[in-house]
């Protein structure tokens, strides 16, 4: 499977993103004729007050995101697993944050909806609300694609071990991981989340970022991490971008998810520890 990450830097405005991402996607199909192209988190608005990420938010089906990506993929034959954008949702003062799957005849696969909101507070100070705009969403979503199942997480996700264990037990072959990372804990917590997870479920892990900088509502810059990369199912880096929008290719052996998983059968011998009693020592003097 050849497959294509378009790392961008998107910013407060729909219509400069969209001509960025069609670009850099153009340059994927000309030079690398993937089978599936990957965008980033929030590659159709980036940045501003959360009044503006609410009116930003579009349709799906039916929003201008929605509909580049579609006809993209029919256009050019080519699946597109389409980062995330901001949907509407409809009677709420709440967007989601949704990934949205196309085959290459232009056709919604399926989409997923974030779970895990980026609540925090980084450690340069800066506070990060997510859950201010964002409503969760309630349920996970794989597809196939090549004889191989994909499951779906964005950003934030990727901290939480039990959304990509329910995934593995589904015969996951290959996570896929839109991204804005933080500056601050991408330098520190970017490679080794995406590697852990390829290595503990033995799978494909391909994660896409934003990169460069962006506008917070107090009219401070805030700089995401970039380095989208790819890891084999034993944890090896198989492709990585730097820090400026680029697009960069892998080809995925599919073989070698038999491979790493014959050499220590881990599926084999995971154990399902339900209702599993713990026994706690109280501390000594």
């Amino acid at each position: 499977m050849k497959i294509s990450l378009v790392q961008m830097n998107s910013l407060p405005d729909r219509d400069y993103n969209l001509l960025q991402a069609e670009r850099l996607m153009q340059q994927a199909v000309g030079s690398d004729k993937p089978d599936l192209i990957v965008l980033p988190e929030h590659f159709d608005w980036t940045g501003g007050t959360p009044t503006e990420k609410r009116v930003a938010a579009d349709n799906a089906p039916g929003g201008e995101a929605y509909r580049m990506i579609k006809e993209f993929a029919a256009r050019n034959g080519v699946w597109v697993h389409a980062g995330s954008l901001l949907e509407k949702i409809p009677s709420s003062s709440r967007i989601f944050n949704t990934t949205v799957v196309f085959n290459a005849e232009g056709k919604e696969v399926g989409r997923y909806r974030k779970m895990h909101l980026f609540d925090v507070t980084t450690p340069d100070g800066r506070h990060y609300g997510e859950s201010e705009t964002v409503a969760p969403g309630s349920r996970l979503f794989i597809y196939e694609f090549m004889g191989v199942r994909i499951g779906c997480a964005i950003c934030y996700d990727l901290r939480f071990s039990r959304l990509f264990d329910l995934l593995a037990n589904q015969n996951v072959g290959l996570f896929i991981l839109p991204a804005a990372f933080t500056e601050p804990t991408g330098r520190e917590h970017w490679e080794v989340l995406c590697r852990a997870r390829a290595i503990e479920f033995q799978a494909f892990f391909v994660a896409c970022g934003q990169c460069g900088s962006y506008t917070d509502p107090e009219g401070q810059k805030r700089r995401t991490y970039g380095n989208s990369l790819v890891c084999d199912p034993w944890g090896r880096i198989i492709g990585r971008a730097g820090e400026e929008p680029t697009v960069i290719s892998a080809s995925l052996e599919l073989s070698r998810l038999d491979e790493v998983r014959g050499w220590i059968p881990m599926a084999d011998h995971r154990l399902h520890l339900v209702n599993v009693p713990i026994d706690v020592a109280a501390g000594g003097e």
